[in-house]
C-alpha cells in the first residue's frame, strides 16, 4: 500500500485570509501545490492580497457570521476549485472588554464570528470530507482559552474555549471517516496586534515574559497548519497544539 504524503491538488478554504496569518497560510498552502481559497470580510484588502499573489488564489469574499451568506460563499468556492479537502477556520475578531464592560451587542458579535463561523463552515464540509474518506480542519483558537485572558476580554476569551470544545466535538465525529479536527493555540505571534498598537516599553515587557525571548512568525504559525493538514498527520485528531514559545505548559 502507497502512502500518499502531498497535499498537492488538494483544495483548501483559509478563512480571515487577508490578515497576516491567514495570509502567511494561504502561501504556505499554495507552496505545498494546493488550490486555495481565500475568504475574508474586508472584500477590497481581500482582492489586493490575492491580485499580489498573481492570481494563484481565489478571492472570496465571506462573512462567516451570516449562515446564509457562508453557505452560499462555500458552494461559490467549491464550483471553482472543487470540493474543500481542508478548512482553515482562521477568520476571529478581538475583543479586550472584561465581563462588566462587555455589552450583549459585543459578546453576540465576538461570538457570531470567533465561534459560529467555524461551525457553520465545518457543518458545511462535513458531509463531503466524510464521503471521500479524507479531509482536515483546522480552528485556530488561542492561548487566552487556557489562561483565563492574560490580556484578552471576557467575549474573546470565551469563544476560543468553545472552540477548543467544537473541536473536540466534531474531532470524536469525524475520526471514523478518515477527517481530522484540531485547533493551534498561538500567542503574539507578529501580527499589527502587535507591531502597531502597543508602545516598544510593552512589546518589551511581553517579550521578557516569553521563555524563548520573542514573538512568533507568522510563516511558523503558517507551519503549524501545514503540518496538521498533511496526509501524514492523520493519526492527530482532537488536539490543541500550542504555539506560545513555551509561556505555558499543559
Amino acid at each position: 500500500m502507497t502512502t500518499v504524503t502531498s497535499l498537492a491538488d488538494r483544495v483548501a478554504l483559509v478563512t480571515g485570509a487577508a490578515g497576516v496569518m491567514g495570509l502567511a497560510t494561504v502561501k504556505a498552502l499554495l507552496a505545498e501545490g494546493m488550490r486555495v481559497a481565500m475568504a475574508d470580510v474586508d472584500q477590497s484588502r481581500l482582492e489586493r492580497e490575492a491580485a499580489m499573489l498573481g492570481g494563484a488564489a481565489f478571492p472570496a469574499a465571506m462573512d462567516v457570521s451570516d449562515p446564509k451568506a457562508a453557505e452560499q460563499s462555500f458552494a461559490k468556492v467549491e464550483r471553482a476549485l472543487g470540493p474543500v479537502d481542508v478548512l482553515v477556520n482562521n477568520a476571529g475578531i478581538l475583543s479586550n472588554a472584561k465581563a462588566a464592560e462587555t455589552t450583549p451587542e459585543e459578546w453576540r458579535r465576538v461570538l457570531a464570528v470567533n465561534l459560529d463561523g467555524a461551525f457553520y463552515l465545518s457543518r458545511l464540509a462535513l458531509p463531503g470530507m466524510k464521503a471521500r474518506g479524507w479531509g482536515r480542519i483546522v480552528n485556530i483558537c488561542s492561548l487566552a482559552m487556557k489562561t483565563g485572558g492574560l490580556t484578552a476580554g471576557t467575549a474573546y476569551t470565551t469563544s476560543k474555549g468553545a472552540l477548543a470544545a467544537l473541536t473536540f466535538s466534531l474531532a470524536r465525529e469525524a475520526a471514523k471517516f478518515g477527517v481530522t479536527v484540531n485547533g493551534i493555540a498561538p500567542a503574539y505571534v507578529k501580527t499589527p496586534m502587535v507591531t502597531e498598537q502597543l508602545t516598544e516599553a510593552q512589546r518589551q515587557a511581553l517579550v521578557a515574559q516569553i521563555p524563548v525571548g520573542r514573538f512568533c512568525e507568522p510563516e511558523e504559525f503558517a507551519h503549524c497548519v501545514r503540518f496538521l493538514a498533511s496526509p501524514l498527520s492523520g493519526f492527530i485528531t482532537g488536539e490543541i497544539l500550542d504555539l506560545n514559545g513555551g509561556l505555558v505548559f499543559d
